[in-house]
């Protein structure tokens, strides 16, 4: 059984959600997986629609955040996540004041129903369902510089992983499903008028693939991610401010370095990157993060 038990990953660079559950490792029974990841993104070109531009109105928009994230091991097969980040951002030009504060709460259930080794390689499954709901009352209708998009949200995600000696290859796809979400204003417009605070929100379909080196100390992978925005989205109108439910799609390409001490084989640490090649209503951004993970058996000792 894949069990690493430095198995918590890395903090998620879209919309800060956490994808610390897309990593096909189990943490082992009775053992917590506990750390903090920090990550900067920043972007001065977005996408109005399909057309690329900036806006010297905003110059460099960016976003800094740190997440405490964590990792229980219910049983080998059954792990339960959590994260929370504490997110501020800002704007390097014009009269937008940036925002600080706790955004969404996110909780998972991992499950591998299925793992079997056929020669020298690993098959494994794995089912995830999941759950966020904002924690503060930030303000939804302030994008780009807003917390978060103030939707409460179900995703559903299975998972694949295949490993042969030290390689693997893991890939996943997932549907979320988000709740309407109310703002400050009784009279909006998308692509006609809403007399109404509540602004329906579209899903979207998660697709992520990971591949690269697996061992007990180091895993080292490029990533492709993309996430497409389902029907009833709409487009940034032009030279207007972005809105929650606008079409938001992205592709993105990045890596993830994990190394675990050897002489402390509960330590971990994490760095990585991901860019933005492809988008529509949303920055053309660049993410670094980074963090430290420890690992705490609760396992009873036998003398």
């Amino acid at each position: 059984m894949k069990k690493i038990y430095l198995s918590c990953f890395l903090l998620g660079t879209f919309f800060a959600n956490a994808q610390t559950e897309i990593d096909a490792i189990m943490m082992s029974k009775n053992r917590f997986c506990v750390g903090s990841v920090y990550q900067y993104s920043s972007w001065d070109e977005y996408w109005e629609g399909t057309n690329k531009r900036e806006n010297l109105n905003m110059g460099t928009v960016s976003t800094q955040s740190v997440g405490v994230m964590g990792n229980y091991g219910i049983t080998d097969k059954i792990n339960v996540l959590f994260n929370i980040p504490y997110v501020k951002t800002n704007a390097s030009a014009g009269t937008m004041k940036g925002q600080e504060g706790i955004q969404d709460l996110s909780l998972t259930v991992k499950y591998m129903p299925f793992e079997k080794k056929i020669k020298n390689a690993t098959y494994s499954l794995y089912a995830l369902g999941g759950y966020s709901t904002p924690v503060s009352n930030y303000a939804v209708d302030y994008l780009p510089l807003s917390l978060g998009l103030g939707s409460q949200v179900a995703t559903f995600r299975l998972m694949g992983d295949y490993q042969l000696g030290k390689f693997f290859a893991t890939f996943s796809g997932a549907y979320l499903f988000r709740s309407n979400v109310t703002i400050e204003r009784n009279t909006y417009f998308t692509d006609e008028i809403h007399y109404t605070n509540e602004v329906d929100m579209p899903n979207v379909i998660n697709i992520n693939g990971r591949a690269g080196y697996r061992s007990d100390r180091l895993i080292a992978e490029a990533i492709i991610d993309n996430w497409v925005t389902q029907s009833g989205g709409f487009d940034i109108t032009q030279n207007n401010m972005p809105f929650p439910s606008n079409t938001m799609n992205a592709l993105r390409l990045g890596t993830n370095i994990k190394y675990t001490l050897k002489k402390i084989p509960e330590l971990a640490f994490i760095g990585g990157t991901n860019y933005v090649i492809d988008g529509r209503n949303v920055g053309q951004s660049t993410s670094f993060y980074g963090g430290a993970f420890y690992v705490i058996n609760f396992n009873k000792k036998v003398n």
